[in-house]
């Protein structure tokens, strides 16, 4: 019965404290939802990051890292601002140069800050004028772009002509010392198969290796010409150079066959007078009674070229 009659005192008592204990955090929560519902004016240090830094110039000295900013808003977002803070983006192409120094105009730009906030224009108070970002020149040079582009064609097709990049160079930015020493840049490879018509596209440049250095563009276009070819042949006499003078001399043979590749449309323009084949007897002391043909003269209509024979036996009869 005793034990009964505590356990019920105990009941009691920690009700009436619980009741308290809830009407306290409940009174507590109440008060900081009413006061952060309140309009407040406060600055905030907001960071800032920056992009499209100029390509002939590199940021030097200590740039701010961070822009103060007074606004009026209610409690809940300006206590949201100080533990989270948003990132402020700068378009620094926006700057404009004055006496070796980028002067970024905050009030000019306050539009293109506050849409990154989601803040009213009127309540929002920048406590600087300006961000001035300090800039050191770069070197600028123009260098050539070289194709690292392989291409495979299907039988029968080959290339007009070889592949056209566009632009074919570029200029880059960075310290002269490591500029002095660059010549090109390449493309980065490329392996293109079984081509059966006219190929084009664009492709990045390599830069993996080119610490420091900013190129003004990162990508250009390729094009190649396509066109089915077929093999010819040309039965072409053999012309003597350099003969030494009242000396008769005799080959064998006196006409090679030209084997060429020419697209279809070309076919027809193409014959034994598009070729001039010679042999020069100024090498003729240490040839062993052979000279090399050599092929002097081909139209530009065509492409991998080989001759049937290229050691041409002689005599020579004084």
């Amino acid at each position: 019965m005793k034990t009964k009659l505590k356990q019920k005192k105990t009941l009691i008592k920690r009700g009436p404290l619980k009741t308290f204990l809830f009407f306290l955090v409940f009174s507590a929560v109440v008060w900081v939802a009413v006061q952060f519902s309140k309009e407040y004016t406060e600055a905030v240090e907001l960071p800032v990051s920056y992009i499209n830094l100029p390509k002939d110039k590199i940021i030097i000295g200590d740039t701010p890292k961070t822009l103060d900013v007074r606004f009026s808003d209610r409690g809940f977002y300006i206590a949201w601002n100080r533990f989270f803070p948003p990132n402020i983006t700068i378009d620094v192409s926006d700057a404009k140069e004055e006496e070796g120094v980028l002067v970024y105009d905050l009030e000019m730009h306050k539009t293109a800050i506050l849409s990154q906030l989601d803040l009213d224009y009127e309540k929002v108070n920048f406590l600087q004028k300006d961000i001035k970002i300090k800039f050191e020149q770069r070197a600028v040079k123009k260098v050539a772009v070289l194709s690292e582009i392989y291409l495979s064609f299907a039988v029968g097709y080959s290339a007009l002509e070889e592949i056209k990049l566009q632009p074919d160079s570029i200029m880059l930015s960075g310290p002269a010392t490591i500029l002095d020493t660059l010549n090109f840049i390449k493309t980065k490879s490329l392996r293109i198969n079984n081509i059966s018509s006219d190929v084009s596209g664009n492709i990045s440049l390599d830069d993996s290796n080119l610490k420091d250095i900013s190129l003004y563009q990162n990508e250009v276009n390729y094009s190649v010409r396509t066109e089915k070819f077929t093999e010819g042949k040309a039965e072409v006499p053999i012309k003597l150079l350099n003969v030494p003078e009242g000396t008769n001399v005799v080959i064998f043979p006196k006409e090679v066959v030209v084997y060429y590749q020419v697209s279809l449309k070309d076919f027809e323009k193409i014959g034994p007078s598009s070729f001039e084949v010679v042999l020069d007897f100024a090498n003729a002391h240490d040839s062993d009674g052979f000279l090399i043909a050599q092929l002097l003269q081909k139209p530009n209509e065509v492409n991998n070229i080989r001759l049937n024979e290229k050691k041409i036996q002689f005599i020579i009869k004084r």
